[in-house]
This record gives C-alpha cells, sequence and structure tokens, in this order.
C-alpha cells in the first residue's frame, strides 16, 4: 500500500480532529476481537480514532505499526493515547438493475406511490378514514362579540 503525502495526511488529520474515539484497546491489549472490531469500522468510516490506555509512548508506536500492518491500513497521527488510522474504502460495486417482468404482480403501476389508507381500506372495509381528532373541532376559536 503506498504511504500517504504530506498534504493527504494534513488533510485526513482536520477530517479526523472533529471524530471521537471509535475503538478503546485496554489493559488485554490488542486482541483479535478488537482487530475485528477495527476492521469493521475501517470498513465502515475509512478514518477512525483508536484510544490506547495504560501503556507506555514507545509500546503505543509500537502497537500502531502492528494495527497497520495487520488491518492494512495507514497511521494518519498520533497525538497522546489517540491514533488515528485510515484505509481507503474499496469502490462500490455498481447497482444491479432489476428485469421488469411482463405482469404487474404488485397490482399497481410501476413508479406509483402506494396510498397506505386504499391498502388498508382493501385488507378490512370497517376502517374508517382518518378525521381531525375531536378536541380540535370543539376548541376551535370562536369569534369574539363586539
Amino acid at each position: 500500500m503506498p504511504s500517504l503525502t504530506s498534504a493527504e495526511r494534513r488533510a485526513l488529520k482536520a477530517r479526523a480532529h472533529a471524530l471521537n474515539p471509535i475503538v478503546m484497546i485496554g489493559g488485554s491489549g490488542l486482541s483479535p476481537a478488537v482487530l475485528v472490531d477495527i476492521e469493521r469500522n475501517l470498513r465502515h468510516h475509512e478514518l477512525i480514532k483508536i484510544r490506547v490506555l495504560n501503556t507506555g509512548r514507545d509500546a503505543r508506536d509500537a502497537l500502531l505499526s502492528m494495527i497497520c500492518e495487520q488491518v492494512g491500513a495507514q497511521p494518519v497521527q498520533h497525538i497522546g493515547k489517540t491514533l488515528v488510522v485510515y484505509r481507503e474504502k474499496p469502490p462500490s460495486p455498481p447497482p444491479v438493475k432489476k428485469q421488469s417482468s411482463a405482469k404487474n404482480k404488485g397490482g399497481r403501476r410501476p413508479g406509483r406511490p402506494i396510498d397506505l389508507r386504499a391498502a388498508a381500506r382493501q385488507s378490512d372495509p370497517h376502517i374508517t378514514p382518518p378525521c381531525r381528532p375531536r378536541f380540535e373541532r370543539e376548541n376551535r376559536r370562536k369569534p369574539r362579540p363586539r
């Protein structure tokens, strides 16, 4: 994976400034469950913050390089106990078009919105159409006598 240029790193730092840490690494260290969580969040967010607790600076540096190596990401920033990691999202596949059938199975023309009240009346003919609540009808403002 090519390393980030300084301009890309600067832009990613600016994007990461407003983020909150998503993953927390505690006293048990970098467990497989934490790696799965990091992988899932990178797949979804592309840029994440990781909070590391109870370790020294050298251990955090080693942890950052280990994380990046195992999930295929790039280190962006390491400030205090916070690590910022970036991995570009793979391009999403193009949407698959549904083939239209000759016969309309839904009973309505395609592209038309569904009228929920009409659908409810067809399923249960005893449903009355909605009306204004009673308190709105009774508490209407009456004209003041002059």
